[in-house]
């Protein structure tokens, strides 16, 4: 791809400057993409940067350097331009034979350590909505992006199996519906039970609300369910196993997989919380209270740089709790316990059992308090953590860089990365479309809030499958010849968006498949394969790729060859920035790219043998490379559409 020749550029140019200026320290500089193939392949401003530091015009910079650089590999001619640009001008035969025959230099990548990412993280209590969509898709294509770069990731998933929402659960089961375990066993068997307890959740949540001395219930319950061991942590481990299943089958449907499911119950049980909570007081960085509001509380100091971004709890002011007066750890306590032992700092690792098997083959484990097995990949020692939750943790977030500063891990603070993101509304209209029934009315804020809690929110699977209904009746629109088995894969792959056109998934996949049918009818009318053509690219004149740029059906193959070959450089931006719509926007102009090259120029048609063989080779080019940009997006490209 791109990156490799850039780096070379770069590294070429640094050392013309120290050699040609005697320069200890060069400044940075970017190699660009001009906007037209006509100013050449790659453009480089460093003369800018200099004519501050040498007082001499960019102009006069830009010559001295054009005339001292020599061959750079894949480079066949360096232009000094009238303002001070270097122009460089790729090999281009070179450049694609060697993409498509996979004899790509590897790019310049920093060390890659290994890198936990956490996302997803639904509380295991209910069907997953549309707000927890938004966490997993990005968890996902950070990893994707993350594992295209060739850094070792690990995807983990954390289950809170003790947390207040599984708690109100098992009091709905108890005290709204007096069902014991075997009851709610058949109800599981007999029900959706995932949306059962959607529902039983609300109606808990009014309960509450009728008579708030109720929460001393959830409170004995949230008691049970630390200490282990009887019939409501019994409930609530069966409950939960459920939910977590049908989670994990709701994420299937979007090729979205994990490497470990983390249960913050055997954070407790396997003592991981009381460990770190010792480490926590030998260093000082938690205390007692023994005075105001929050006596008998350990809490942690916040730091001064704790203001805005983060805001404290009010109630708090200055100190956040770790463990209340009652004894009950927080959840901000068992997440440094977490993020301790991410790193390998902890001295403890949990056990593990194989869950289950993924979609795709792969193996999917869990932590465990029982002994788990004997073998089992290693996981955690990160180098690197991410932690996909929304904006509204920012605050507990920063708490957890501050745990690790404050008892000596500097380094582990710095590559902390909270993946922040806002949370999700719907605009009325989709609400409706949707099935939202709590769409307002003229005091109605603009938008529709999604409250699990209250038993507000479009699930994930009801909106999968109007999605898929809407996609297979396009489908069956388009293709009236398909069999209902084909209709339903195909409609299955394109249920991301509803339009086949416009910046969507399915005008994405279109041109995937558009390009694909190009092979295919290459193969049924000439016999030809695309190994075939390939196989005479050497013996093939080059024109339709080196002649003048001024022609424009060179200027149209090239520039999708040139634009489909940044794709690396995009991912590294993305990387860096955490920015995935740079992905999404690159993959619509890359199919706008080949959709406007696909109308222009012939290639089955073609009569003149070298054109319709390097045109080809283009869209091999093309096809291969918009199937990993798809792919980063967890997008499928469809047999036909």
């Amino acid at each position: 791809m791109i990156l490799a020749v850039q780096h070379a550029v770069h590294d070429a140019i640094a050392a013309v400057i120290r050699r040609r200026f005697d320069l200890a320290e060069i400044p940075p500089f970017a190699i660009e993409i001009p906007p037209t193939r006509m100013l050449g392949d790659l453009a480089v401003p460093v003369a800018f940067q200099l004519a501050r530091v040498l007082r001499r015009a960019p102009r006069v910079i830009a010559q001295d350097l054009a005339s001292a650089i020599g061959t750079i590999p894949g480079i066949v001619r360096v232009v000094a331009t009238p303002n001070g640009y270097l122009n460089l001008y790729l090999d281009r035969q070179q450049f694609l034979l060697e993409r498509l025959l996979g004899q790509v230099p590897a790019a310049y990548l920093s060390s890659r350590q290994k890198t936990v990412v956490e996302h997803t993280a639904i509380n295991p209590n209910k069907a997953a909505h549309i707000g927890h969509l938004r966490n997993a898709a990005l968890g996902d294509t950070l990893v994707r992006v993350l594992r295209f770069a060739g850094t070792p990731v690990e995807v983990q998933n954390y289950i809170d199996d003790t947390g207040v929402q599984v708690a109100d659960v098992i009091v709905g089961f108890k005290e709204l519906e007096h069902q014991s375990l075997d009851d709610v066993k058949t109800i599981a068997s007999t029900t959706r039970f995932d949306y059962y307890c959607w529902d039983l959740y609300s109606r808990v949540t009014a309960w509450y609300e009728d008579n708030d001395s109720r929460l001393d219930i959830r409170a004995r319950v949230l008691h049970d369910l630390e200490q282990g061991g009887n019939e409501t942590s019994a409930l609530g481990a069966f409950i939960v196993d459920r939910i977590v299943r049908t989670h994990l089958r709701t994420m299937a449907r979007l090729n979205i997989g994990y490497d470990l499911l983390t249960y913050e119950g055997d954070i407790l049980r396997l003592q991981f919380w009381t460990h770190a909570f010792e480490i926590l007081k030998a260093e000082g960085a938690v205390f007692l209270q023994t005075e105001g509001r929050l006596a008998g509380c350990w809490v942690m100091r916040i730091d001064e740089g704790g203001e805005p971004p983060f805001a404290a709890d009010e109630d708090e002011g200055r100190e956040k709790v770790i463990v209340r007066s009652n004894g009950v750890v927080t959840y901000v306590g068992k997440d440094i316990a977490n993020q301790f032992w991410k790193f390998g700092l902890l001295g403890r690792d949990f056990r593990y059992r194989r869950f289950s098997e993924q979609s795709d083959g792969r193996a999917l484990w869990s932590t465990t308090s029982d002994n788990g097995d004997a073998e089992h990949p290693p996981f955690g020692h990160a180098q690197r953590i991410y932690n996909v939750i929304d904006s509204r943790q920012m605050y507990l977030q920063a708490l957890l860089v501050q745990a690790l500063r404050t008892l000596g891990h500097p380094t582990e603070a710095d590559n902390s990365v909270h993946f922040s993101y806002e949370m999700v509304a719907l605009s009325h209209s989709t609400a409706r479309e949707l099935g939202y029934t709590m769409v307002g009315g003229d005091d109605a804020k603009p938008f529709v809030e999604v409250s699990g809690r209250k038993g507000l929110g479009v699930k994930i699977d009801d909106l999968l499958d109007l999605l898929a209904e809407k996609a297979s009746a396009e489908v069956s629109k388009r293709n009236p010849e398909l069999t209902d088995e084909d209709r339903r894969q195909t409609a299955s792959q394109i249920e991301e968006a509803l339009s086949f056109e416009g910046e969507t998934g399915p005008y994405l996949q279109y041109a995937a498949v558009r390009a694909n049918n190009i092979f295919s009818k290459l193969k049924d009318r000439d016999s030809v394969t695309e190994a075939d053509i390939l196989a005479t690219l050497d013996s093939t004149p080059a024109d339709e790729l080196t002649q003048d740029p001024d022609d424009s059906d060179v200027h149209h193959l090239w520039a999708l060859v040139l634009e489909a070959s940044r794709l690396d450089e995009v991912v590294d931006q993305v990387e860096r920035s955490l920015e995935f719509s740079g992905l999404a926007k690159y993959a619509f102009g890359l199919a706008q790219l080949f959709n406007g090259f696909y109308h222009r120029y012939s290639i089955l048609n073609e009569e003149q043998v070298a054109r319709k063989r390097w045109r080809a080779a283009g869209i091999a080019y093309f096809r291969s490379q918009f199937a990993r940009t798809l792919d980063l997006m967890g997008i499928e490209v469809p047999v036909r559409m």
